[in-house]
């Protein structure tokens, strides 16, 4: 198998089956023949001579050549009991109490199986509308986007993959202001992406700088006027601000819509690449570029025989896991079917430029990615007008906008999807991105810290005799090449990564993609943090311009921690001097205690505990006015995280409110946890035993007295390039670093994703 040994440990941590005890039931060569074999036997129902195993062994083949990999549902649950294998889902939300919380209990069962959902809240009647059944007055779509918020939290502790949701408002509802706005404070609904629906009318409006109509959706009535030109820059304020909304064009979406007499597309999966009907999924995998080149005398070009056969075998695939999905909902199931929709992408794009010498910011990098999709598309068509002819056609062709066109088994062939983990698993840059970096420091446990390096610019620096660990680590701690010495100006040229390139180029490559994809290109335009409004505002009027359906943008470093603001409190007055009474708190409105902030250099340590269901990784944290902070992360074996970081968090606020810490650890010591205490050898009674212990001993140490123990940890660094990121709670909702391992995160494709552990904010 060409599975790398990172890629193995995150098909180990995620998606291998495992036993009551969380023990593995299979190998990962297990886990693609499992795969293999479930979504061979679905030529079965059309052919009950198909010889399946001969199937089975090219669909394994090419998966563990990693020539094309699904998504991660169908790697999850092909032939297991659940066997729910799409990725994303798309759900009605209708303007009754009955319908919206039919809508929440659907969804909740979506997230349980291991899906996204999508979610158009404008059919909601705006807020202070009248309730005729009640006599009250409706609150409108984003209190309710808050209720679905909740429920996707309490649904998603549970889960192998979080439940994550897109929510639209269409840009002509009454609400759009406050809907544009609800995220601006990064703590309120953190569980979904939200976009605006922007429509034709409203961007000539906008060019023109002209009113627009607010239309009542319970009345159809206009209920007001708005200035095209002052809402387009409130949603580029705020996604400068925060990196949301995006943006999509419902016109263009419903355009591409082949069956309108269905259905409206209202919105799309969580990423933004996925346009979908009420009750749609689509079933969604990749080609790896990188496997579908080959070498000549002049160097690397695109194997394009391989990659017609590849996708051939892809498109039988995915139409395959349409047959043997076991859908949540039976409105699903039975649409689904109806419209067969498959979504066939790419990954390893960038690489492949690499390899060819394109730089990914130029006219030639920007063709070649047209032409490659290009082929994937016509080719793909026929594959599936291939399988009409043995399989039949999707059964509402008779009715849809291709009628007259040959029989097609799938009413859309190609999407550009979010290849976070799956790009991991098969080593290469994900999507259509650029690569984010070419050298990261990996952080392992115990403080060691491993230089991990791009492999195509690995292979580079090594034939050039310039390849060093050292070279590695200045590129790392740069965030680029651009400004090494030590490496060519023509190396530098070809290796840009994702903010060498500027957001015109990313907009001009996603329109490339678009041009020959049936559905949508997830991307995200990187900003430099220094970027201005209009840039975005720039960025947006291109992307409407070069013909793409929507776009997300991030401003690097734009989500800040703004937990406190000491100058100022809740009714925009200018606070008080901070009265020096205490060094350990701050005193806000009403006498209450506030903790201090967290400081932005600690030195601490960290330690690792033996508990009774594996190992227990906690670090104490100091700066010269004391310990101001506590986190924990828990081993392999598993474990109870959310509970040992819940204390860890309610530790470091304490201390940093004034507590004394020999109080917590008088509250803490002693406390019993039956895995402990079952367990021979274990030297605490719980994980809450655990934390008191170590915190004793940084005590401890920071007076001049020797531990207690030998210490197992050692002093950590002061953070910088090559140390462990220290992760405050606030941090892992704004999505900045991971909740799992506390690398930063990445944010490309649509989605948000820690290419250290393989997590990933959209599942």
């Amino acid at each position: 198998m060409a599975i790398s040994e990172n890629a193995r440990a995150v098909l180990e941590k995620r998606y291998l089956m495992r036993d009551e005890a969380g023990n593995p039931k299979e190998t990962v060569d297990d886990l693609f023949h499992r795969v293999a074999g479930a979504i061979a036997a679905a030529d079965k129902v059309f052919d009950p001579q198909a010889d399946t195993a001969a199937t089975a062994e090219r669909f394994y083949r090419m998966m563990t050549e990693l020539e094309f990999l699904p998504n991660s549902p169908t790697l999850m649950n092909a032939g297991r009991p659940l066997g729910q294998l799409s990725a994303c889902f798309v759900l009605p939300v209708g303007d009754s109490m009955e319908e919206i919380f039919d809508a929440i209990k659907n969804a909740a069962l979506i997230h349980k199986s291991g899906g996204g959902t999508g979610f158009s809240f404008s059919r909601l009647r705006p807020k202070g509308s009248t309730v005729n059944s009640t006599g009250g007055v409706a609150s409108g779509p984003v209190s309710f986007m808050k209720v679905f918020n909740a429920a996707t939290e309490a649904v998603k502790q549970g889960g192998t993959r979080r439940g994550a949701n897109m929510g639209i408002l269409r840009v002509d509802h009454p609400d759009i202001m406050e809907f544009i706005t609800c995220k601006n404070n990064t703590k309120e609904i953190t569980n979904f992406n939200i976009s605006v629906g922007l429509t034709e009318k409203f961007m000539n409006a906008v060019e023109k700088n002209q009113d627009y109509d607010l239309v009542d959706p319970a009345t159809k009535a206009v209920a007001g006027q708005l200035n095209a030109r002052e809402v387009f820059d409130a949603i580029v304020s705020s996604a400068w601000q925060t990196g949301e909304p995006g943006i999509i064009f419902l016109d263009r979406l419903n355009r591409d819509n082949v069956v309108p007499q269905v259905g409206q597309i209202e919105s799309t999966n969580p990423c933004g690449e996925q346009p979908l009907l009420p009750y749609e999924a689509c079933n969604l995998g990749s080609i790896n570029l990188v496997r579908h080149l080959q070498r000549t005398e002049k160097g690397f070009a695109v194997d394009w025989e391989k990659l017609d056969r590849t996708v051939d075998q892809a498109v039988h695939f995915l139409d395959n896991v349409i047959e043997v999905n076991q859908y949540p909902l039976p409105e699903i199931d039975q649409m689904t079917r109806a419209t067969r929709k498959i979504g066939l992408g790419v990954m390893g794009f960038a690489d492949m430029l690499l390899y060819l010498g394109v730089p990914y910011n130029s006219t030639e990098g920007v063709e070649l990615g047209r032409q490659v999709m290009e082929r994937i598309n016509t080719r793909g068509h026929a594959a599936s007008r291939a399988l009409a002819k043995v399989r039949g056609p999707f059964p509402l062709f008779a009715e849809s906008t291709l009628k007259n066109q040959p029989p097609i088994r799938n009413a859309t062939v190609t999407t550009i999807a979010p290849t976070g983990t799956l790009s991991i698993i098969a080593g290469v840059s994900s999507g259509v991105e650029p690569v984010f970096a070419y050298a990261y420091i990996r952080n392992v446990m115990d403080n060691t810290h491993l230089v991990e390096t791009n492999q195509v610019l690995k292979e580079k620096l090594v034939g050039c005799g310039l390849y060093s660990d050292e070279l590695m680590r200045q590129v790392a701690e740069h965030g680029t090449l651009a400004h090494i010495d030590g490496i060519p100006e023509e190396i530098r040229r070809v290796f840009v990564c994702a903010h060498d390139v500027s957001p015109m180029w990313h907009v001009r490559m996603q329109a490339a993609f678009q041009d020959h994809t049936d559905n949508a290109v997830s991307k995200t335009v990187n900003f430099p943090n220094s970027a201005t409004k209009e840039d975005v505002s720039e960025v947006y009027h291109l992307a409407y311009t070069l013909g793409c359906k929507g776009t997300t943008i991030y401003r690097d470093g734009s989500r800040e921690e703004q937990v406190l603001n000491i100058r100022r409190v809740n009714d925009g007055k200018e606070a008080p001097p901070e009265k020096p009474a205490s060094p350990g708190h701050i005193e806000g409105d009403y006498g209450q205690l506030l903790p201090r902030p967290r400081p932005a250099v600690t030195t601490g340590f960290t330690e690792k505990v033996k508990i009774g269901c594996g190992n227990l990784y906690i670090t104490v944290n100091y700066d010269e006015r004391g310990i101001c902070e506590v986190f924990t992360n828990t081993g392999r074996a598993g474990g109870c995280p959310s509970q040992s970081e819940a204390t860890a968090r309610l530790v470091s606020v304490a201390i940093r409110s004034g507590m004394d810490p020999k109080e917590i650890i008088q509250q803490l010591k002693g406390i019993r946890c039956p895995s402990c205490l079952r367990q021979p050898g274990v030297p605490v009674t719980s994980c809450p035993d655990a934390i008191a212990k170590s915190l004793e001993k940084v005590i401890r140490a920071r007076q001049g007295g020797a531990p207690a123990a030998a210490p197992a940890a050692q002093p950590m660094p002061i953070p910088g390039p090559t140390a462990k990121r220290d992760v405050s709670p606030a941090e892992v909702k704004l999505a900045k670093f991971c909740p799992e391992c506390g690398s930063k995160l990445e944010h490309e494709g649509g989605c948000v994703t820690c290419r250290n552990c393989g997590y990933s904010k959209c599942g």
